[in-house]
């Protein structure tokens, strides 16, 4: 599911693929619904790309994003609660331990946090990426 969720640089929010077109995307916004056009000129990345450092290798953010709502039971964080750098850190070390404290900035930690809460509230709760399926053969 995160393949489609899209991070627009210079736009708030996280947005949906919807179609593509000659050098530009239609894409809608999680929470509103509104659809905008996102030029090749706009920095567009996909969620399902984002990993996290940590010490030995990176994380994909779907795993992280998947531990956060296990852990808070799918309910929205109260981003307030982790308004200073230290909080930001201890939760973040309750979700990856071993993150690379070095490497991943408190801005970072607020994006995940704001991402979290922008799924969430839009409905969305499948964190997965998608798979492509390799078929079997059929033993004849």
């Amino acid at each position: 599911m995160l393949k489609k969720i899209l991070s627009i640089s210079g736009k708030s929010g996280l947005y949906r693929l919807i179609s593509y077109g000659k050098n530009l995307i239609v894409v809608e916004n999680v929470t509103d619904k509104k659809r905008i056009p996102a030029y090749s000129k706009d920095k567009i990345i996909s969620l399902g790309d984002i990993a996290i450092y940590t010490e030995s290798t990176e994380v994909p953010l779907s795993d992280v994003l998947t531990t956060i709502f296990e852990k808070f039971e799918g309910k929205a964080l109260d981003a307030k609660a982790y308004g200073k750098p230290a909080e930001l850190h201890t939760f973040f070390s309750d979700i990856l331990p071993e993150y690379d404290k070095e490497r991943v900035y408190d801005n970072d930690i607020k994006k995940v946090i704001s991402w979290y809460n922008t799924l969430i509230n839009a409905g969305i709760t499948d964190f997965k990426t998608e798979e492509v399926a390799k078929e079997e053969p059929t033993a004849e």
